[in-house]
């Protein structure tokens, strides 16, 4: 059972200091060993400070702090029912709505902050699709956050399927603002490439009181699945 020592750059957070979860994720699913993976996140992960990851016997893994478990991730299968990818036109729409109305989050989010530096983070502007219960974002990948070939490393597809459900549950759904992403359940299938232009896309699945079930999908320009994921957020306590 291998284990490692990671430290998530300051840049890479949502809320202020705490590191962004989609990006958690897919660094714990690149070191388990099944291809679908779930991540439930038990406490905040700090940015800027060393973290643990090991392995764990069931084919997952775990990232503590000091005796404190954080965030864990287990095999998982999932059955998900995508909607057809939105058009080009659609997602490109879906951003300009995005735009014109921000929703008050913050312009310096690793996966939606309008601020961030372009390859510093993802800058996924994600919006209502016209006539559809979505949200798409027309989304073509940085270079900068790309690895060898062009690549986008697991952490950065993973960070892909998370702001767009939150997003999704707060525009489709009754999710109040400060929700967290409580888990994420996601499978990547094919690689996703920087520079190529992208569909990300989310709906909401389920609501129940604080929880808010959502789908993810991120698709090529031409509709093919790069990734699916399901996600539950949680409102803050009142």
């Amino acid at each position: 059972m291998s284990a490692e020592i990671v430290t998530v750059p300051a840049r890479v957070h949502g809320y202020p200091g705490v590191a962004f979860g989609g990006y958690v994720a897919g660094l714990l699913a690149d070191r388990a060993d099944a291809k679908t993976v779930r991540v439930d996140f038990r406490g905040a992960v700090p940015v800027d400070t060393p973290v643990r990851i090991a392995q764990n016997p069931d084919g997952g893994a775990e990232l503590t702090s000091g005796s404190t478990a954080l965030a864990l991730a287990s095999p998982r299968e999932l059955t998900l029912d995508v909607p057809d990818a939105p058009s080009w036109a659609e997602a490109l729409a879906g951003t300009e709505a995005r735009l014109q109305n921000p929703d008050g989050g913050f312009t310096d989010c690793y996966g939606c902050g309008e601020g961030v530096t372009p390859g510093l983070g993802l800058r996924i502007f994600a919006g209502l699709a016209p006539g559809r219960d979505l949200v798409t974002a027309a989304w073509t990948p940085d270079p900068g956050l790309g690895a060898d070939g062009g690549v986008l490393p697991p952490e950065a597809v993973w960070a892909a399927l998370d702001c767009p459900g939150g997003i999704a549950a707060l525009q489709l759904g009754s999710a109040k603002a400060g929700l967290v992403t409580a888990a994420l359940t996601a499978t990547v299938l094919r690689p996703v490439v920087a520079g190529e232009p992208h569909v990300p896309y989310a709906w909401v699945i389920a609501e129940s009181g604080r929880k808010h079930t959502v789908g993810i999908a991120l698709a090529t320009a031409e509709g093919e699945l790069c990734a699916v994921a399901e996600a539950l957020w949680l409102d803050p306590r009142t």
